[in-house]
């Protein structure tokens, strides 16, 4: 009789604990998930694991959860760069008189590369291995990302008035099928339509999108009804609130990204839920330019994909993911009045596979599934500050910090080990970083 030979395959993560948030809640002890090239091939027992595989690099976490890489469904990565620069302001005097007069300044391919570096390094030290790409320069981005080995949905930006990336609506649209077309097909970056708002894209911009948007099956990442005063504007410019307005367009369906949505009704909820609209929840932001409180579990009982992001740095003032979970559930069950409601197994799902739903990307990244990509996390429970342990999800939502991630890898490849970063120039950001900070100072 032949005994069959273990399976070679490039790598073994042994976990205390997996996580892998599909089934829903389900934490197993004492698991591994062995990987091959870029994929999972196998989640089963340790003793299974390794009598079924023989790796050729086996790593053991006797202390820790292993989750999916946490996904950033909204965020301005470059914005880094602008971190506390004009602070306890509200939105539009922020955006309007500090944020667009300081870009105009600084923005330019440099500056983009640049603060996508510090962001890269910033979230793999949090445990995020995937973002939603939302700003200019979107090639740019999308190459930077691409060379750190980092995941991401890039924004194609469009916008009525005339920036540094292009001076016309036409010359956004060329642009963005340029940047498509140069992705097509990328392992690690993907593209979606990213207009900035109901109040700064016009009607016929909206129907285009609609119609490159089915065309080519990419998103629609959209900030909507972020503010009141939005809301306001909107109806007495056409009579309608946004959300009718591009109900009208066409634009509200399943490949809608609705950002931030502060302010809605019943009636829009039930619509997003028929839809299968996705909302980008960015609560730490929501709280800190005073937009508004959105009701997400409201949304998420009607059956709503709702996912978190953290939005930009200038307006957070981080890249936390674990610092948005823990806010988004806290902030979730006072709006509720209800302290059942964003439970921790929730939460940890809307930052994984709500995300990578909302993305278009669920089969392939979000959860820890054989076949998907292996996007990993590693979380040390041991420390002191999340001891004693008694709920896995519970005790990384409400507990762990950022400063917890020991290990990170995507598609396989290992970017963060045991705390320190793997092939990034950290001290050549932080040169980079000072600079710019000096400049943008000076202006």
């Amino acid at each position: 009789m032949t005994i069959p030979q273990p399976q070679a395959v490039d790598l073994s993560i042994e976990a205390r604990w997996v996580v892998p948030v599909e089934p829903h809640g389900t934490v197993l002890e004492d698991h591994a998930v062995v990987i091959d090239g870029d994929r999972i091939v196998a989640l089963l027992p340790i003793t299974q694991a390794r009598q079924a595989y023989a790796p050729r690099e086996r790593v053991e976490l006797s202390e820790h959860a292993l989750i999916p890489g946490l996904i950033n469904v909204h965020t301005h990565n470059p914005m880094t760069l602008l971190r506390g620069l004009a602070d306890d302001l509200p939105l539009m005097v922020w955006l309007q008189q500090h944020i667009w007069p300081a870009e105009a300044k600084v923005i330019g391919p440099e500056f983009v590369r640049d603060g996508v570096e510090l962001a890269v390094a910033e979230m793999l030290r949090g445990g995020t291995t995937c973002a939603n790409e939302n700003y200019f320069f979107p090639d740019v981005i999308g190459a930077t990302y691409r060379r750190m080995g980092f995941r991401a949905t890039v924004g194609l930006p469009v916008i009525e008035f005339p920036t540094a990336w292009a001076k016309a609506p036409d010359e956004y649209f060329e642009r963005a099928g340029e940047v498509h077309d140069s992705f097509r097909g990328d392992a690690l970056i993907s593209t979606a339509f990213a207009p900035h708002a109901p109040y700064t894209v016009s009607d016929t911009s909206f129907e285009r999108i609609r119609v490159l948007s089915d065309q080519l099956d990419i998103p629609v990442h959209l900030h909507t009804h972020e503010t009141a005063h939005e809301v306001e504007e909107e109806k007495k410019k056409t009579g309608l609130r946004p959300f009718q307005r591009l109900q009208r367009l066409g634009i509200v369906n399943d490949r809608l990204i609705a950002v931030h949505f502060t302010q809605i009704t019943e009636g829009e909820i039930a619509a997003c839920a028929e839809a299968g609209v996705s909302v980008a929840h960015c609560p730490e932001s929501n709280l800190k330019l005073a937009s508004g409180f959105c009701p997400v579990e409201k949304l998420r009982r009607a059956g709503v994909n709702v996912a978190l992001g953290t939005d930009g740095c200038a307006s957070n003032n981080d890249l936390d993911m674990f610092g948005e979970m823990r806010t988004a559930a806290l902030l979730a069950k006072a709006v509720a009045e209800d302290a059942a409601a964003f439970d921790a197994a929730y939460t940890l799902r809307a930052a994984t596979l709500n995300a990578a739903k909302a993305m278009g990307l669920d089969a392939r990244i979000g959860s820890i599934e054989p076949g998907k990509q292996a996007d990993l996390t590693a979380v040390r429970l041991s420390d002191l500050e999340t001891q004693p342990l008694f709920h896995i999800a519970s005790q990384l939502v409400y507990a762990t910090g950022r400063h917890q991630v020991s290990d990170v890898w995507i598609a396989g490849v290992r970017k963060l080990r045991q705390r320190e970063l793997v092939d990034v120039d950290v001290e050549g950001i932080l040169a980079k970083t000072r600079a710019w900070r000096e400049r943008i100072a000076a202006t």
